[in-house]
């Protein structure tokens, strides 16, 4: 944790592009099992006959014709729906300026390079990437005629998402697609690791199905993905330690449980260490997110010994995980034109800074590298 700088993903070139697939479907009883992940464990030279033996006996699906689809589902009362397609990474931006899909985090090059071998061997991506952005309205209003009609699939899978799932073949639909995408700009919102293997896929097999990489485009302004926070915990840690650490970048009070709760916002971190409360009031620059003055200048103050952090998705998990002797650090949600504001000017946030929700669901829609 916090031992390095991750690097930064390369730059893929405008003008963004979607192709259409031939898309794999596991069938709805399989989706949502654990028991499905099986077909893409080792040996991952095996998986492609693996899918080929679930096809024969009913559990999956490959369309015959290919499509751009729209994948929509509803999890814990919140409905997103997003463009499936084959997203074309065969061209690198010469400057920062010219990239059409936005990383917010950086990535381990080994961890990359893994996914990248097993997808090839695979010859296979097994799940899209998530991208967000606030579409143009020509999009939104073919998503909404695709919408009106009959969709391709409709199912309540294993982990009681309900799915619908629509292909679109339409040549208006979509040439109208591929012009109002062309401009676009999107937030890699989830998928860093899926993405940078995407891109050593496409420079080791150039000219091959590897030029392009599966992903799901959602619009935050139609669909809205919750973007929730990640928060800490640190060991070795205590009030006092952290007290010292912010002398000068911030404001540290001692609060009641109820009091810091309340206290929680976009500048204002909760502390506890299981028994006492307290509450960091952050002196943010404009355009600064909270988890980059965390880590950036609050944690390297730490004694070195006690710089080793750990992620939790929610309060209850945090609470639960305070370690004796250490310290919970409770983070405000981002927001999400901050985390595009600051992706546009070029800066990448610290590891674990959001949690992007609900995804789409593994095996929904998968896309064979055999068949291109």
């Amino acid at each position: 944790m916090d031992s390095g700088a991750p690097d930064s993903p390369a730059g893929v070139a405008g003008p963004l592009r979607f192709a259409p697939f031939r898309a794999l479907m596991l069938s709805s009883r399989r989706v949502g099992d654990p028991a499905s992940a099986r077909a893409f464990a080792r040996p991952y030279r095996g998986v492609t006959e693996r899918l080929r033996r679930w096809e024969r006996q009913g559990h999956l699906v490959h369309d015959a014709d290919a499509a751009l689809y729209l994948h929509e589902y509803t999890a814990n009362g919140l409905t997103v729906r997003g463009l499936v397609g084959a997203l074309d990474v065969s061209e690198r931006a010469s400057e920062p300026g010219g990239r059409v899909v936005l990383p917010h985090e950086g990535v381990e090059p080994q961890q990359s390079a893994e996914l990248a071998e097993r997808m090839h061997q695979m010859r296979l991506n097994p799940a899209p990437i998530l991208l967000v952005h606030r579409g143009p309205a020509e999009v939104r209003a073919v998503v909404h005629d695709v919408v009106a009609g009959r969709p391709r699939a409709e199912f309540t899978d294993r982990s009681e998402r309900f799915n619908r799932v629509w292909a679109i073949r339409d040549p208006l639909q979509l040439a109208s697609l591929a012009t109002h995408l062309a401009d676009c700009r999107v937030l890699l919102a989830d998928g860093h690791h899926r993405y940078a293997a995407y891109l050593q896929m496409q420079q080791a097999h150039p000219g091959t199905a590897a030029d392009r990489g599966l992903a799901m485009l959602v619009d935050q302004d139609d669909t809205p993905l919750f973007l929730g926070a990640i928060h800490r915990t640190l060991t070795h840690t205590s009030l006092r330690d952290v007290r010292r650490a912010v002398d000068g970048l911030a404001s540290f009070a001692e609060a009641t449980e109820q009091q810091a709760m309340a206290a929680l916002g976009p500048s204002t971190l909760v502390l506890t260490d299981g028994t006492d409360w307290a509450r960091i009031e952050l002196r943010l620059s404009p355009g600064r997110a909270a988890v980059e003055m965390l880590h950036e200048e609050l944690v390297p103050r730490l004694p070195p010994a006690r710089r080793q952090v750990a992620y939790h998705h929610s309060v209850e998990e945090t609470l639960a995980h305070v370690p004796p002797g250490g310290v919970g650090v409770l983070m405000p949600a981002p927001d999400f034109d901050l985390v595009d504001q600051i992706v546009t000017g070029n800066r990448l946030l610290p590891e674990k800074a959001t949690s992007f929700q609900p995804k789409p669901g593994l095996g929904v829609l998968m896309r064979s590298l055999l068949d291109e």
